[in-house]
């Protein structure tokens, strides 16, 4: 009998003729939580969609062993009736749904006739809640009701329903607060602790080094190293993941920070569902030629919604006067935006950033297509050569710009959706968690292009979840709390605790473009 639960031998994996994975190895015992690290394009998900069935045996070469038996499944339902579950970073729940209905998705309940049993999927559904400490959810309530944290831990709950005894996260704490990411770890723990095993798969390091006992790198679809978490740290696993030690993850460099070139003056968001609230209230500010602006704030905060109504794509009713170079503009649309040299990398890129029927060179060109029109078509020539300069420029992980942007890593994806606004030429780059779901080397590859960019002259405005990185990169950063301008500080000394007090001080209110701390 095997020490091991689930053994994954010689894995190979090709699309076209491109090996995306090359021989992988990796081993996880009961009880035992495995972290899965790797630059995004190395082959994490692809190596989960062959454990999980979502690629039947027989499309891969190679060997998975479960409980020391041959696992040859043909679909999805095949492993989660073995035990293996699979949670993407996309939550499949369906928001309009209560939580135990999504819960049972699929293995409902019946009576005698067909009809739902919905007091025991409710009890079930309690229970399930319970034992992942949080009692206090009503299961009969739309999932929609519930913020990312929760629905988070519904889709666990499903994965217990299932009885899971290999559970797979994929980039599970993506849009959880610090304080959620704590509870999720500690649901981890817990079920380590009743055997369960997990798959761990997350570029927030710090996570996995709180909760892994081991870790597994591939590279480039290879199999690196798996090592006791206990003999790495963060440097060494990024050391493994990249090829090369990563000294300073913020290449801060010396820019000149000119005349001011941006003004937002009185941004006013309407929520969408209640229009007699506001997500964002008579907010202002500045921005300078070769600033790096850094916005920070806790979720909802109304960050995301002042970005796009600067850009003229808030989805609902807002007001914004926005100047140029000391002139009032019309940014009433993105196209308009474009056009004056706002341009905006959205925090959505799957819903607002990419065309997903598109190729990877089509998505890449799209704001600047009609530098390529020659009357009635397209100069495709021309066209594939600015595609394949950007694709080298940004180091974009694809075989070939043909193909499908979907086909593309998460991280990849969204260099393609920088790529395409920075051929727009812009003077004002709204970048919107940049970072969120890319790799530590890519995340790195991004920070220097924003200093190359500040150095030619653009300004900045990013946006980020994580406090180091706005410190880390940023000149300035203004802070949000409930809609409100509560801080506007000089990036110098300023500290992760200042700027937390300012996002969560119900009583601090930044007054005009910049208020008593900003000296610049």
């Amino acid at each position: 009998m095997s020490d091991f639960l689930m053994e994954m031998s010689g894995i190979v994996k090709t699309f076209g003729g491109v090996r995306a994975l090359d021989g992988i190895d990796i081993k996880i015992r009961a009880g035992e939580c495995l972290g899965l690290c790797g630059e995004n394009g190395a082959g994490k998900s692809t190596l989960m969609k062959v454990l999980s069935g979502v690629y039947p045996y027989g499309t891969w070469d190679g060997e998975i062993l479960w409980d020391g038996r041959p696992l040859r499944a043909q679909s999805v339902r095949d492993t989660e009736a073995a035990g293996i579950i699979i949670i993407h970073q996309e939550l499949m729940l369906v928001p309009e749904l209560s939580v135990a209905e999504n819960i049972f998705m699929g293995h409902e309940l019946t009576l005698p006739g067909g009809r739902m049993n919905y007091p025991a999927m409710y009890r079930r559904a309690g229970e399930l809640m319970r034992e992942l400490n949080m009692p206090d959810i009503n299961v009969a309530l739309p999932v929609m009701h519930y913020g990312g944290g929760h629905q988070q831990l519904v889709e666990i709950a499903k994965a217990l329903n299932k009885k899971a005894r290999l559970l797979i996260l994929d980039e599970p704490s993506s849009s959880l607060t610090a304080s959620e990411i704590a509870v999720l770890l500690d649901i981890i723990r817990g079920l380590k602790a009743r055997g369960v095993a997990c798959v761990y798969i997350s570029h927030k390091l710090d996570e996995v080094a709180a909760v892994c006992d081991t870790v597994a790198v591939i590279r480039d679809g290879r199999h690196i190293a798996t090592t006791a978490m206990a003999e790495l740290d963060v440097n060494r696993i990024i050391a493994q993941m990249v090829g090369r030690e990563i000294a300073a993850l913020y290449p801060r460099q010396t820019h000149a920070i000119g005349e001011v070139v941006f003004e937002a003056h009185h941004v006013s968001c309407f929520d969408v569902d209640n229009p007699r609230r506001k997500r964002v209230d008579d907010i202002s500010f500045s921005l300078r030629r070769g600033e790096i602006l850094g916005v920070a704030g806790l979720v909802g905060a109304g960050r995301t919604e002042l970005m796009s109504a600067l850009f003229g794509a808030y989805r609902g009713r807002f007001e914004a006067e926005v100047w140029l170079d000391g002139v009032p503009v019309d940014t009433g649309s993105p196209l308009k935006s474009i056009r004056l040299g706002l341009c905006m990398v959205p925090e959505d890129r799957k819903q607002l950033g990419i065309v997903p029927d598109l190729s990877v060179g089509q998505n890449i060109t799209l704001t600047v297509l009609q530098e390529f029109s020659r009357h009635t078509r397209i100069d495709s020539e021309s066209e594939l050569k600015t595609v394949h300069g950007e694709i080298s420029r940004l180091q974009l992980k694809t075989a070939n710009a043909f193909l499908p942007i979907t086909s593309l890593s998460g991280g990849n994806q969204q260099k393609a959706v920088l790529s395409k606004m920075l051929l727009a030429r812009p003077r004002v780059l709204i970048l919107d968690e940049p970072t969120r779901g890319v790799d530590v080397g890519a995340k790195s590859e991004i920070y220097k292009l924003m200093m190359e960019l500040a150095a030619q002259g653009v300004a900045i405005i990013m946006v980020s979840s994580e406090l180091a990185e706005v410190l880390g990169v940023s000149d300035r950063v203004l802070v949000i709390g409930e809609g409100v301008l509560r801080g506007n500080f000089i990036n110098r000394d300023l500290s992760q605790e200042t700027v937390l007090a300012a996002a969560i001080d119900p009583s601090a209110r930044a007054t005009g473009h910049c208020d008593n701390r900003e000296t610049a």
